[in-house]
């Protein structure tokens, strides 16, 4: 049975409703009205900065590379501005349909394809890769006129590095790649992250490595106003970028190019140094690579070709590859032993054409010996008995000490990386070498083959030109550059890099004299005559021979396989009496020094100092005497 109410009962009841609803709104409306003062003045300050970057976006500007340049101005290494056309993978529902569909409109290679799936292996799928490099204008109004069809893929002008001269000098350039995980982590370590947003590409090899900070710049930044969708509306405020400095090299690229030519086809370094400032003139390896190869991101068909070649062009063979020294060792040793009073100018042996240790036969290079032999006629005969003796006599231990304070065996700090330190050897260093005691052992027959620069001797030919100069500089060694000012891009101000003296070895000026006239002789009257005949200044050098293969006392044999020949080496500088170059030569498996490495030897310095131009590739000659024997001598 229903109760009912009376008309004041419900009007109360609707009352009380009335005033419940109401209150639950009033509440409703104070919270609104609480959060609004929260957000609108409380919060003022961060929502409004939040709304503000919302509307506005920053874009980065890359700034411009630096340009290298060598000593006469040159340009090595360059930029130029084209289009390319790009991929957001995790934009495109349809990665390899979008491709073929835009193959129609530009041409898209099979190693276009390659390079882009390396890169994707390399990236995250967020990133713009480029699928394209370099579109002409056609293929750019194709694709403008197309571009709605292609959701994820843009047209992206960009800055690409040129390197106008090839291969040429290209260990020392270096190249340039994209950014990897490695390089983002040493960009973060050295707290540049903000600086290389937008930038894709870094220094991976050479100066552009090594001087990255200088040729990369300052990125600059432009606020753009965007819509809702994101789209730029205006520019707002710009700060432009700041573009890298120019380096300037001590590197003579006509001389580079002759050294270069002179070689041919053959495999091996140069080193040329100023004596009286360390400013590298060249800087050769052989064979070289096109570093262009790698601006895009090299092809994996010319990866492989590069990577698995015999030849191994991408070695720096002047800086990372270390070669026994052969009888270029002869004048330092003969240096060692004035300066620590185990032989004098004048101090004679007689030389029966061997050396007899511990019933070791240490056969010299020419059969019945060179007769009665003093310092002189040792370095420009290259006699292996008297540094036989000399070896012996002084021990290994001061031969290390002493070769050491020339620099052998130690990093010269050129900047530059990649530098091997080489070995010195010495029996500190055989027990660091060998993990078995038996092998770690040093004995006195090791010491004998390392008075001629065999045995566990192995220097680079910067090592051995640094040396060079050295003595050529009368003993004081300057620390090797390739760099010679760094140019400002914004006011042309120059930086210089000024010679750094690393120390000054104290030899008395009659013991450097006793050498370099012995130097003087060998490209006189001995094993570097042939090659100086008839050159017009005076020169001092050495010639030697790198055994590659023990013969066992066997004749050496030109039929021997070419990678099995000895190594060809030669030192010099000139002129002798004020040295403004000092160099080292290699041409691995040349044969004998006089023969493969002492006629580019000349062809250099007659460009140097004369401007005269060879007619071509250095001819060998097979005239040039050398050594066949176990001992490898010159």
């Amino acid at each position: 049975m229903s109760v009912m109410r009376t008309p004041e009962q419900e009007l109360a009841r609707f009352r009380g409703r009335l005033a419940v609803a109401g209150a639950v709104a009033l509440v409703c409306f104070g919270l609104l009205a609480a959060r609004f003062f929260y957000l609108q003045v409380l919060r003022y300050d961060y929502y409004s900065t939040r709304a503000e970057d919302n509307r506005i976006s920053l874009v980065p500007i890359v700034p411009n590379r630096g340009l290298i340049m060598d000593r006469n101005g040159t340009v090595l290494a360059r930029n130029y501005s084209a289009y390319t056309l790009e991929i957001t993978p995790s934009r495109v529902a349809d990665l390899e349909a979008t491709i073929e569909a835009l193959s129609t409109l530009v041409d898209i290679q099979p190693k276009d394809r390659k390079r882009l799936k390396k890169l994707m292996d390399e990236s995250k799928s967020f990133e713009s890769l480029p699928i394209r490099n370099r579109l002409s204008d056609e293929e750019v109004a194709r694709f403008i006129a197309q571009r709605y069809r292609f959701p994820g893929v843009e047209l992206k002008a960009r800055l690409f590095r040129d390197y106008p001269m090839g291969s040429f000098g290209s260990h020392i350039i270096g190249y340039i790649g994209r950014i990897n995980d490695r390089d983002l982590e040493r960009i973060e370590e050295n707290e540049d992250s903000a600086n290389y947003r937008g930038t894709d590409h870094i220094g991976k090899a050479g100066l552009e490595k090594s001087y990255e900070r200088e040729l990369h710049g300052l990125t600059g930044f432009e606020e753009v106003e965007v819509d809702s969708g994101g789209r730029a509306v205006r520019a707002l405020r710009r700060t432009p970028a700041t573009p890298g400095n120019n380096l300037v090299l001590t590197i003579d690229l006509k001389l580079q190019e002759v050294v270069e030519k002179a070689f041919g086809n053959r495999r091996g370094a140069l080193v040329a140094i100023e004596p009286g400032s360390g400013g590298v003139l060249a800087l050769v390896s052989l064979p070289t690579f096109d570093p262009n190869l790698f601006v895009d991101g090299i092809a994996p068909q010319d990866w492989d070709e590069l990577n698995t070649s015999p030849d191994h062009p991408m070695v720096n063979r002047a800086l990372n590859g270390a070669y026994p020294p052969g009888s270029t060792f002869k004048p330092f040793m003969a240096l060692a032993a004035l300066m620590s009073g185990k032989r004098t100018p004048g101090q004679a042996i007689s030389d029966p054409g061997f050396f007899d240790f511990g019933g070791h036969h240490f056969r010299d290079d020419k059969a019945g010996g060179h007769g009665t032999v003093d310092m002189y006629k040792s370095i420009v005969q290259s006699c292996d008995t008297y540094y036989y003796r000399l070896a012996n006599d002084m021990g290994i231990d001061l031969i290390a000490s002493t070769m050491g304070v020339f620099g052998f065996g130690s990093r010269t700090g050129i900047d530059i990386e990649g530098e091997s330190s080489g070995v010195l050897p010495s029996p500190e260093w055989k027990k660091r070498r060998f993990k078995k005691p038996e092998q770690q052992k040093w004995f006195g027959g090791e010491t004998i083959s390392i008075g001629i620069g065999q045995g566990y001797n192995a220097y680079t030919m910067l090592q051995l030109a640094h040396a060079t100069a050295t003595v050529a500089a009368g003993g004081v060694m300057f620390k090797p550059h390739l760099v010679k000012y760094i140019e400002s891009a914004k006011d042309s101000s120059r930086r210089m890099i000024e010679p750094q003296p690393i120390k000054t070895i104290p030899i008395k000026p009659e013991h450097l004299e006793t050498i370099r006239r012995g130097m003087i002789g060998v490209n006189r009257e001995g094993t570097g005559a042939r090659a100086f005949a008839g050159a017009p200044y005076v020169s001092a050098g050495k010639t030697g021979t790198a055994q590659v293969y023990s013969l066992k006392g066997a004749k050496y044999s030109a039929k021997i396989a070419e990678r099995l020949r000895d190594h060809a080496l030669f030192i010099a500088f000139a002129p002798a009496d004020k040295p403004t170059i000092a160099l080292a030569v290699l041409v691995e498996n040349g044969g004998f020094g006089a023969q493969s490495a002492a006629p580019i030897a000349r062809q250099v310095l007659d460009y140097y100092l004369l401007g005269k131009l060879p007619a071509g590739v250095a001819p060998e000659d097979p005239g040039a005497e050398g050594s066949a024997e176990e001992s490898t001598g010159d």
